[in-house]
């Protein structure tokens, strides 16, 4: 992701719907989770959703391939060192907990970093993992972006046990408005997450939101969720 790019994201990410209920599953996810030790957001960006990790009570990384990134968290108060996802500078079997919200479709080699998500999770360890969903959707927004990819469900799992990992649940995200970013992204020329007037901005949060209640996660959405462990005895190593 470019520089521009981030001071964008950094720019809206505390108003914008998107931004704000990804955060939202992110505590959901792991609300329930008796262990409080040591996680890794990879790709965080400004570490909005690391900040998240750290009001739970995790002690929280960021790792960024953005030497701008990496600035901006170190600005707002976060650890944060300077990384590629593909070969990671920290020991096997660290974290309790990795993310990746949006990393794995800016990279050719998405395998390698897969397989460091599994090396440095601790043996049953959580992995958190957000990717955009479904080639039909790729339009000048992803370009933009910088995404190499769109997956589907079965790539994901794939990608993901093979690395090692134990696929716990799958789901669609931004279902509702799938149609809306379908009709929105023929015409886009770059980058979709803008700053929106605050009616909009209210209006498709309340669309999201209802979300959460609908039973709508199987079907075709803008994004998928995976959620991920490491077993005890991992193929992929640092058990």
């Amino acid at each position: 992701m470019q520089d521009t790019e981030i001071s964008l994201m950094v720019g809206i990410e505390d108003r914008h719907w998107w931004f704000r209920e990804r955060r939202a599953i992110l505590r959901r996810e792991l609300r329930g989770s008796r262990t409080r030790g040591e996680a890794l957001d990879i790709g965080a960006a400004g570490g909005g959703n690391t900040r998240v990790l750290a009001g739970l009570g995790y002690e929280a990384l960021v790792a960024d391939y953005s030497e701008a990134a990496v600035q901006v968290a170190r600005e707002r108060g976060l650890k944060a060192i300077h990384a590629d996802a593909r070969d990671l500078p920290l020991e096997s079997g660290r974290f309790d907990v990795v993310t990746a919200f949006d990393v794995l479709e800016h990279i050719v080699e998405d395998h390698l970093a897969a397989a460091e998500i599994a090396r440095v999770l601790k043996p049953g360890g959580t992995a958190l993992i957000a990717v955009p969903c479904d080639m039909a959707l790729w339009s000048a927004h992803d370009d933009a972006v910088g995404h190499v990819r769109r997956y589907s469900r079965e790539e994901l799992v794939g990608l993901m046990e093979k690395a090692g990992l134990v696929v716990e649940r799958v789901w669609s995200w931004n279902v509702l408005l799938r149609p809306v970013v379908a009709r929105r992204r023929k015409n886009s020329e770059g980058n979709d997450l803008t700053e929106l007037p605050w009616i909009v901005n209210a209006g498709l949060t309340a669309i999201i939101v209802l979300e959460r209640y609908l039973p709508v996660k199987s079907m075709r959405g803008v994004s998928i969720f995976l959620r991920a462990r490491k077993p005890a005895a991992s193929p992929s190593g640092g058990a």
